[in-house]
């Protein structure tokens, strides 16, 4: 009997497919089988795919490509259907794919194989079916969808292995798990999953050439599978002994390929048989290609936050040695970007006359060079003030340095004006740097502040209360090399707490400097972090800071990335988000040491000085602004205004009436509800205030009339140069207040 016979018999038939030519060759049953004349035949590939119901040929594209990738079988199976749509029957293909080799040259493959019908249940019996899109193949895809996005939330290798090991396959999920790396020659074990540690150990280093599967997966890229401990042991004796331990039955080793490359291997081992049917071997070499994308995602990321890392750890400074009387505490909060560091920086430089230089600042932008500018900035200004310049030498000579940096490439006249220029041209752009630098005496806690467009800093004064203590500033660095940075002198009274920050602590979520600067505010007045120790006593770089200024930064920077800070979002909702530093001096208290509960029941003195010059008129809206915030729990607002208004009078008057500058000095001191507020306004005329009789019209004259009107007392002192105007006003509360009237 002939084999063609023998085949038709049992409705089985015979066909070649050419993937090269696009046509297919078949046998009379195969082409009875497709709906066409029994007889041979030779047809284009789009009469024959035409036969197949669409869903089931986009499965058996993909079962062919795994199985030349593989060189294995490719088996599936098949509805056929008429020219009207109608299903006529189902059949199983099994092909074995052969390569051969084009006229051209080109490699390519032909499918050879039989297609055989499958006889369908008949009506009442309990003959088994297996459907061709059921349960099965929809539970498949929504695992692979599960893996697919599990996978890609995985952010570093550690969280890619958890991933895997926790994947459940549908209908044959694997109990053991491991991963292998390959690093030159070598193959290690990089994490597994389903063996006990030190597991691992055998084959942690490996040559390639060694006589184990997933070595032989890497040197070839394709994948192995061994259904049975036979199989294992007949491809691989050498490696059977060490597989046969962990008493798994069915093992499968694939590729880890990314880009054409093979990083590696993954064996996926059962205790339970698997036949790694055509459909198993492709889940597995989805999962495959989306653990080894994940592997990859995960390791560039690990890079990149090894790198930033490091860069960050050695632009930011170390705060150095303990300095007596003063405690220092920093944070750097990189969010811009992504990157992990920025252009914000903070600085602590010891300086030839034994004091100490506080520096922080802000290079604009969010990119990689803002960082790079950044280092070179800090580097120059450190410089700077290590050769003894004053803080305003120290900043124009910054200023200098970051103009050159930042030349432009219009000027530059080495640019090439081809392709590169537009490349390069946000490179050479220009850049300025806000910055604030700060000069201390550690003895006397004199401080010398040169600022170039950032922010003032916060005092924070022993009893709680808090001022944004104005100072003079000039133009950020990098702007005009030229400019001028005068110089404010004040001094840090012992049981204050300065904060210098840069404008993402104040701004971020979406706030201005107001509402920013109001959050700040209530941190710093709150006594949370008199009361709680800090979680890192040590501090940044190691330095020893008190644990109360520790937990102070703590709470700063939780009020803008702290859970918090979600309910306390700012009216610019879509402003971007920037870096934060922040750092914090504190003077340490004649008769405890910082961090400490005061031990006796006087309130401590609050003091604010203010010079306002001839050239800066507009400051006596700040001066107004520190006596309201100096008061700002004084028990009679009435009397609040009556000292802004006196203090705006008096500070308008000389610089009105002399050639000087104004020198505003504002005390309270006693307990809450009996306290004394003095004022002085020094200046250096030596023409004291005469009490006039203004007219109706008159704009002034009433400077004296207001004082008699309004303090408690008041009166003037000649000094060796100028004078002194003074007046004090007593606390009362509003009932009080109203019963004297």
């Amino acid at each position: 009997m002939r084999t063609e016979d023998v085949l038709a018999a049992i409705a089985t038939g015979l066909w070649r497919w050419d993937n090269a030519s696009g046509t297919v060759t078949l046998d009379g049953e195969a082409a009875r089988l497709l709906g066409l004349p029994a007889e041979p035949a030779v047809l284009p590939e789009v009469a024959v795919r035409s036969r197949f119901h669409p869903v089931d040929w986009n499965e058996i594209n993909g079962i062919v490509n795994l199985a030349v990738a593989e060189g294995t079988l490719a088996e599936a199976r098949l509805r056929i259907m008429d020219v009207d749509g109608r299903v006529l029957r189902t059949v199983r293909s099994r092909s074995k794919p052969v390569a051969n080799r084009t006229a051209d040259g080109t490699a390519d493959y032909e499918l050879i194989g039989t297609i055989q019908e499958i006889a369908e249940p008949q009506p009442g019996t309990t003959a088994a079916h297996t459907p061709i899109t059921g349960d099965w193949r929809r539970s498949r895809e929504a695992f692979l969808l599960d893996a697919g996005r599990a996978l890609a939330e995985a952010r570093s290798t550690a969280e890619v292995l958890r991933v895997a090991a926790s994947l459940s396959m549908p209908g044959f999920s694997p109990d053991g798990l491991a991963v292998f790396g390959v690093a030159g020659d070598r193959l290690s074990v990089i994490g597994h999953h389903g063996h006990d540690p030190g597991d691992e150990g055998l084959f942690s280093d490996m040559p390639l050439d060694t006589n184990y599967p997933a070595a032989e997966v890497v040197r070839t890229g394709r994948a192995i599978y061994l259904p049975t401990p036979e199989d294992y042991k007949r491809r691989f004796p050498a490696a059977w002994p060490l597989a046969r331990r962990f008493e798994r039955v069915s093992w499968a080793f694939l590729p880890l390929i990314v880009a054409g490359r093979t990083m590696g291997a993954w064996m996926a081992a059962f205790k339970h048989p698997a036949s790694f049917s055509p459909d198993e071997r492709s889940v597995l070499t989805t999962v495959a290609r989306m653990l080894a994308q994940a592997l990859q995602r995960a390791v560039v990321a690990e890079s990149e936050r090894e790198l930033t890392t490091g860069l960050q750890r050695s632009m930011m400074p170390q705060l150095g040695p303990e300095i007596p009387g003063m405690r220092i505490a920093a944070r750097y909060v990189p969010t811009g970007g992504g990157l992990q560091v920025g252009g914000d920086w903070y600085d602590m430089i010891p300086l030839p006359s034994g004091r100490f230089a506080l520096v922080i600042g802000d290079v604009q932008g969010h990119d990689v060079r803002a960082a790079g500018l950044m280092g070179q900035l800090r580097i120059a200004v450190r410089a700077y003030a290590s050769e003894g310049h004053r803080p305003d030498a120290v900043l124009s000579r910054a200023s200098r340095f970051l103009a050159g940096l930042c030349s432009s490439p219009e000027s530059d006249p080495y640019q090439d004006d081809g392709g590169g220029r537009d490349s390069d041209s946000d490179f050479l752009s220009p850049r300025f740097a806000t910055c604030l630098y700060v000069e201390c005496d550690p003895r006397t806690g004199m401080l010398e502040v040169a600022r170039a467009g950032h922010p003032d800093p916060a005092i924070r004064m022993a009893d709680g209360t808090v001022l944004m203590r104005p100072t003079a500033g000039g133009l950020p660095l990098g702007i005009d090399p030229d400019t001028d940075y005068p110089t404010t002198r004040f001094t840090l009274e012992p049981g204050e707490t300065m904060m210098l920050c840069t404008d993402g602590l104040i701004e971020t979520g979406g706030h201005d400097l107001d509402t920013g600067w109001a959050r700040l505010r209530a941190v710093l007045e709150s006594d949370a972090h008199e009361h709680e120790p800090a979680h890192d006593p040590q501090g940044p770089a190691g330095h020893l800071a008190p644990p109360h200024l520790e937990r102070l930064a703590d709470l700063l920077v939780q009020a803008v990335h702290g859970p918090s800070s979600h309910h306390t979002t700012g009216p610019l909702a879509d402003r971007r988000e920037d870096d934060i530093a922040v750092v914090l001096l504190c003077r340490e208290s004649v008769d405890r040491g910082a961090g400490t509960a005061l031990p006796h029941p006087a309130r401590p003195l609050r003091r604010t000085v203010l010079t306002v010059a001839q050239a800066e008129p507009e400051r006596i809206a700040g001066a107004r602004q520190q006596i309201r915030e100096l008061l700002h729990d004084w028990a009679d607002p009435d009397q609040v205004d009556s000292a802004v208004l006196m203090v705006s009078e008096m500070v308008t008057n000389v610089l009105t009436h002399t050639d000087g500058d104004a020198l505003l000095v504002a005390e309270a001191v006693g307990e809450l509800g009996t306290r004394r507020l003095r004022v002085e306004v020094a200046d250096g005329s030596d023409e004291l205030p005469h009490k006039r009789q203004p007219g109706e019209m008159s704009s002034s004259g009433r400077g004296v009339l207001l004082m008699e009107m309004l303090a408690d007392a008041w009166g003037v002192d000649p000094r060796g140069e100028g004078k002194s105007i003074w007046f004090e006003l007593h606390e009362q509360s509003k009932t009080d207040a109203d019963q004297v009237f």
